[in-house]
């Protein structure tokens, strides 16, 4: 099984993030610019929040507030649950289920080095998949 750090080496490690007084219109169209779905919210090289498509939808649209007036850093997740390079796929896959996560951020003492979705790691587990079956195939062909 892939490691997270495989993941990142093959996707790169270019972070899209934002700052906790930017509005939340800006937020989004960051967002749209570069087709993802989540913003890591920073305090120069420190991380101190994420905010995400989902953050949007439920504490803004659905309690009426405004997208230009309203800062990240008032519907930005808190909390950040992170993981490491060297955790597999298969933990980071759990750990996102489990938390009903669709994105994480990867950290080294500290600094976030790259950020994967659940469809990053839907990917990976079907090409290992994948690569087994050809093997096991190759095997029974004799």
């Amino acid at each position: 099984m892939k490691l997270v750090q495989h993941l990142l080496d093959m996707k790169g490690r270019d972070l899209i993030s934002t700052h906790r007084d930017a509005s939340v219109f800006d937020a989004i169209k960051l967002m749209a610019d570069h087709a993802v779905g989540s913003l890591l919210v920073m305090d120069g090289d420190a991380l101190i929040g994420i905010v995400t498509e989902r953050d949007y939808a439920r504490k803004v649209i659905l309690k009426g507030r405004s997208s230009d007036e309203t800062p990240v850093g008032d519907i930005m997740t808190k909390k950040v649950i992170t993981s490491r390079p060297e955790q597999s796929v298969k933990q980071c896959m759990e750990l996102m289920s489990e938390r009903r996560m669709r994105h994480l951020p990867i950290v080294v003492d500290d600094k976030v080095v790259g950020i994967i979705s659940i469809g990053d790691l839907v990917q990976a587990i079907i090409a290992d998949q994948q690569e087994e079956i050809e093997q096991l195939e190759q095997y029974i062909s004799g």
